[in-house]
């Protein structure tokens, strides 16, 4: 059961793409949590078959999971990560354009809008207007596409909940434990268990492919050879795998992170660093990208990028590609600082001849960066000091907080309250007693990371609702809902300038303008979003 603001933006996401009625159900499942059809139909009062065409849209679309419960039978449950992953599904169709070109975002665009599909249905929605020659270039694309995991497949597994099946499999592995269980033991329960669930998915991506038997003609001896290849199975469902494309996202936000912290040549370096392991990089979860040497980092780079420019460089002399690659790389890795702070602004790792992207301390920072930025917004100077100063010491009462972070006792107490309220801040008591007695006690101020980090980002959840009901406020307004609904005229759109009065195209000029101002918000509430949760799989330390 999610929270009432990741509710109502997941509830708009649904209202949005498959309408009112939905809408509704989905609703309800976000509100009361998993429910079977009887209660689903109690809470919704829709007609049966409205509520079972709704379950039979959202499982199509991946946005439902299914479970077999003793006690009620089957339940139905939201999967609200799939359902905010829609916000970036025009980034997914780009990023297909940049990969595979105009036959690669086809294919992608046509299965995010059936939810899955198979190889077949895909070409043949796709060729029809060029059946010649386009089911051998849509047939090439695919298997690039599914080869790359770009497209995976869609199984039984993938329509339970992943906690449901992590929770059987640690009660089986419970079971095999004889007498009353140690701590040891029910911490390897769970790591077996999560090791099963991790297999199982790994397994079922393999699916999508099968082998087939070609048959040769030897011109000597003319003898059959039968050679083994790879081809996408025509049987299996198809769905989009939307990690593969967030690799993509996190690999951009590091290279503008790198361009905003040194400058173009910089980014380009990491950019190409990022490029040679590209094809490896499958999840979010890694920590860091594989080695790669620095001859291979320089095969990647542009030929039209002017290292040279980006340094400082004492000699008058051309100095050699590689080793302007080398100044770059250490400069990425801090190699003049080897500290724990050095370390920790660092963006890259070197080994010898090898250099690797550190993911995890990248992801940390960025997602530091993001509490900062809030803490600035709504709190000023003084509130990212003190963020800062908890982060990198630890525990501190009020007086030390004022102490070292040279700020008047008077202004550190509401500063400190103002702050607890919003989460950025959370207090812990040490008592000095065992009665625990309010007035001999230690109240020591820290930042809980990972509570700061939920509540910001229920709050950013909040930020692109408001900016989805924003948008559809303004197209709802009478004179410009009359206005856009003439220019979706056959007549109309094809000579706007001479069927549309001036006050009409300025009308639709000033929609324009506020409907990419709001556009260019949301992607930046996406942006931290996707920092606090996609790459939330890294915890920031306080050490």
């Amino acid at each position: 059961m999610a929270d009432a603001d990741t509710s109502r933006l997941c509830t708009e996401i649904v209202r949005t793409v498959f309408g009112p009625l939905t809408a509704t159900v989905a609703s309800v499942l976000l509100t009361h949590g998993r429910l079977g059809l009887s209660q689903l139909l109690r809470y919704s009062k829709l007609k049966p078959r409205t509520v079972r065409a709704a379950i039979l849209i959202l499982v199509q679309h991946n946005l439902l999971w299914h479970a077999q419960s003793e006690d009620e039978g089957e339940v139905f449950e939201m999967n609200i990560d799939e359902c905010l992953m829609r916000l970036r599904y025009g980034r997914y169709v780009w990023l297909s354009e940049q990969l595979y070109g105009k036959w690669g975002a086809e294919i992608v665009q046509l299965v995010l809008d059936h939810g899955k599909l198979r190889p077949p249905d895909i070409i043949a929605q796709l060729s029809i207007y060029d059946p010649v020659k386009a089911p051998t270039v849509l047939r090439q694309t695919l298997h690039k596409l599914v080869e790359e995991t770009y497209l995976k497949p869609s199984t039984v597994l993938s329509h339970l909940s992943p906690r449901d099946r992590l929770i059987r499999y640690e009660a089986e592995e419970k079971r095999k434990i004889p007498g009353f269980p140690t701590a040891k033991e029910l911490r390897e329960a769970k790591e077996v268990a999560e090791a099963r669930l991790k297999r199982e998915e790994e397994e079922a991506e393999q699916v999508g492919m099968k082998r087939k038997a070609k048959d040769h003609f030897h011109k000597a001896s003319k003898r059959k050879a039968v050679e083994d290849s790879v081809e996408v199975d025509d049987e299996i469902y198809f769905r989009v795998n939307c990690e593969r494309f967030n690799v993509h996202v996190r690999n951009k936000l590091i290279e503008n992170t790198t361009r905003e912290r040194f400058n173009e040549c910089a980014g380009a370096v990491v950019r190409a660093a990022l490029k040679a392991t590209e094809s490896k990089q499958r999840k979010l979860s890694d920590v860091r990208s594989d080695p790669t040497s620095f001859a291979n980092v320089a095969m990647h780079l542009p030929d039209d990028v002017d290292l040279a420019a980006g340094l400082v460089l004492h000699s008058s002399k051309k100095l050699p590609s590689m080793t302007l690659i080398k100044e770059y790389l250490g400069i990425l890795a801090s190699a003049d600082n080897p500290t724990p702070a050095g370390r920790a602004a660092s963006f890259v790792s070197l080994s010898g001849s090898k250099v690797q992207v550190e993911f995890e301390i990248i992801a940390k920072r960025l997602q530091r960066r993001v509490l900062e930025a809030v803490a600035r917004e709504r709190h000023g100077d003084e509130g990212v000091r003190i963020i800062r100063l908890l982060l990198d010491t630890g525990m501190m009462d009020e007086k030390q907080i004022s102490k070292i972070g040279m700020m008047a006792p008077k202004d550190v107490r509401p500063l400190l309250s103002a702050m607890s309220a919003e989460s950025l801040v959370s207090l812990q008591e040490v008592p000095k007693s065992a009665d625990r007695n309010p007035t001999r006690m230690f109240y020591l101020w820290f930042v809980d990371l990972q509570k700061a980090s939920a509540v910001q980002l229920r709050n950013l959840y909040k930020s692109l609702y408001n900016i989805a009901a924003r948008r559809e406020a303004e197209q709802e307004e009478p004179n410009l809902k009359a206005v856009l609904e003439k220019r979706q005229r056959s007549d109309v759109s094809q000579d706007e300038e001479r069927l549309l009065t001036r006050n009409e195209r300025e009308l639709l000029a000033q929609w324009e303008k506020k409907r990419d101002k709001l556009t260019v918000l949301e992607m930046r509430v996406e942006e931290a979003v996707f920092i606090l949760r996609d790459l939330g799989t890294f915890k920031i330390n306080d050490e």
